[in-house]
């Protein structure tokens, strides 16, 4: 039998600056925020165009707004509502953890809505390039979930080469679930959105990208929850499935009724010429 694998001591700040606290999770947000960004600034430009780089840099800020409050709220909502009805200064507290994928994609969502209503753009069109960049962002959260030894894993056998002990669960080996994530939701993912990306037919068809995105982080978190450990004041939802894998149905639904609905409507032609320069 293989010796099973101690988890590393990673120290979750980064470093301090003065009574500040620079941590890893706060880190992989701002960096996977600034590198989709300039990604969207690239991916806007392929024709069909679906904006402009300024109009890209503009979205920073509502990206941003939409990823901390939706992904806070959703957090709230969908895991832990009894708790925050009663403590509910809590929610302020997010350098404490506790951010929803589920709710900082309708946060996304509602940005984007609220951006190319704005500013008279193709809101699948835009979506389409969105999604692309936003796989980065979800592999490097995994990677700070695994730095801070959060969202472990299920037991697993002490005989996987890679099982883990975890500070915080126990001393039973367990599957590092949230290096499975970073690698499915984030890496594989990017290449699948990044390659469909390529064709110009594709991209001609506004929401395709999008649905294949829904559906596929879909598919990826619902296959790597079979592997985490869920949240001890959740656990298994009736039928022995997880909140996560729950919240996934909608998107995966929605994901298809996107790939189908753009492939049923007419080539999209770019963006109209109000829309070259800011308002």
């Amino acid at each position: 039998m293989l010796p099973v694998l101690m988890f590393p001591q990673f120290n979750p700040v980064l470093v301090h600056v003065g009574p500040f606290a620079i941590r890893w999770y706060a880190l992989s947000y701002i960096i996977g925020i600034v590198l989709g960004i300039t990604l969207l600034r690239r991916l806007v430009n392929l024709p069909p165009r679906a904006g402009t780089p300024e109009l890209a840099d503009d979205f920073l800020a509502w990206v941003t707004l939409g990823i901390l409050m939706g992904g806070r709220l959703g957090y709230v909502l969908f895991y832990q509502p009894g708790y925050y009805i009663t403590h509910p200064l809590a929610m302020l507290e997010v350098w404490h953890g506790g951010m929803s994928f589920h709710g900082g994609a309708l946060g996304v969502i509602i940005a984007m809505m609220l951006f190319t209503w704005r500013y008279k753009l193709n809101f699948l069109a835009f979506a389409d390039r969105v999604t692309i960049a936003v796989p980065i962002g979800l592999g490097l959260g995994r990677v700070a979930n695994f730095i801070n030894g959060e969202l472990w894993g299920r037991e697993a056998p002490a005989s996987l080469p890679w099982a883990m002990i975890f500070p915080d669960g126990g001393p039973i080996p367990r599957h590092p679930s949230q290096i499975y994530e970073a690698l499915t939701e984030g890496l594989l993912l990017f290449l699948v959105m990044f390659a469909a990306s390529r064709k110009l037919s594709i991209r001609q068809h506004p929401g395709f990208l999008a649905g294949l995105f829904l559906a596929g982080y879909a598919c990826a978190r619902s296959f790597c929850e079979f592997f985490r450990e869920p949240d001890s004041f959740l656990g298994f939802l009736p039928g022995g499935i997880t909140m996560g894998q729950l919240l996934c149905c909608p998107m995966l639904a929605a994901g298809i009724a996107l790939m189908v609905y753009a492939n049923q409507h007419p080539v999209y032609e770019g963006i109209p010429p109000e829309a070259e320069a800011k308002p």
